[in-house]
């Protein structure tokens, strides 16, 4: 029986700034490049980089390269933009229904 897709909000987005909780880029900051929801992973711009190596095309030329690799979500930390501070967000609803995040130090929305 295919039950589908549970569709959830995220506590981290895609151009969120996060902090490294754990691992060896422990306390290093940096924006979230992609979300990947249904593995509970993320990519983190200048954050855990792994050497692959490319294959040469016409338009490309091979070699290796570094890029950045899929970290797992509950390593990170979200950065609230306006207290500036690592903080766990909670869900509120605005009037109209719709869910936002909010930031539990300065109970600000997060955008």
């Amino acid at each position: 029986m295919n039950r589908g897709v549970v569709k959830r909000m995220l506590k981290i987005k895609k151009k969120d700034i996060v902090v490294v909780l754990s691992g060896k880029h422990k306390g290093k900051k940096g924006e979230v490049l992609r979300v990947f929801p249904g593995e509970n992973r993320i990519v983190v711009e200048k954050i855990n980089f792994v050497k692959k190596h490319v294959k040469s095309t016409k338009k490309e030329v091979g070699g290796i390269r570094e890029i950045e690799a899929p970290i797992c979500i509950s390593k990170v930390m979200l950065i609230c933009p306006k207290c500036n501070q690592a903080s766990r967000p909670k869900f509120d609803k605005l009037s109209d229904g719709k869910k936002v995040r909010v930031c539990r130090r300065c109970e600000e929305m997060i955008i």
